[in-house]
């Protein structure tokens, strides 16, 4: 399940996108604590105990991808040497 919700998260996990993917760890999370109680007649699993064993082997939900704004700040910066050069005067025209 770890690998399950790494791979998800790896790909999903842009800034918009918090909500479905805590839904998608919820779902998981109630996936095994149904399959947890399955396994006997005499269920002692409760939510407590179910929220300590994620806590110990699921990663929690979070950003992996900077937003595009912050991507297209490091490729293309401001500061560059030849952003001092002013605009080429091109006109439409022709030469003047």
């Amino acid at each position: 399940m770890k690998q399950v919700l790494t791979g998800y998260f790896a790909y999903y996990a842009v800034q918009t996108n918090g909500r479905t993917l805590a839904a998608f760890r919820y779902r998981i999370i109630d996936l095994w604590r149904r399959s947890l109680q399955r396994r006997s007649q005499k269920d002692r699993t409760t939510w407590e105990r179910i929220t300590k064993l994620v806590n110990d082997f699921l990663p929690q939900v979070r950003n992996l991808h900077p937003s595009p704004l912050d991507r297209f700040v490091v490729n293309h910066p401001r500061w560059e040497p030849s952003a001092r050069i002013g605009l080429a005067r091109i006109c439409a025209g022709g030469a003047q």
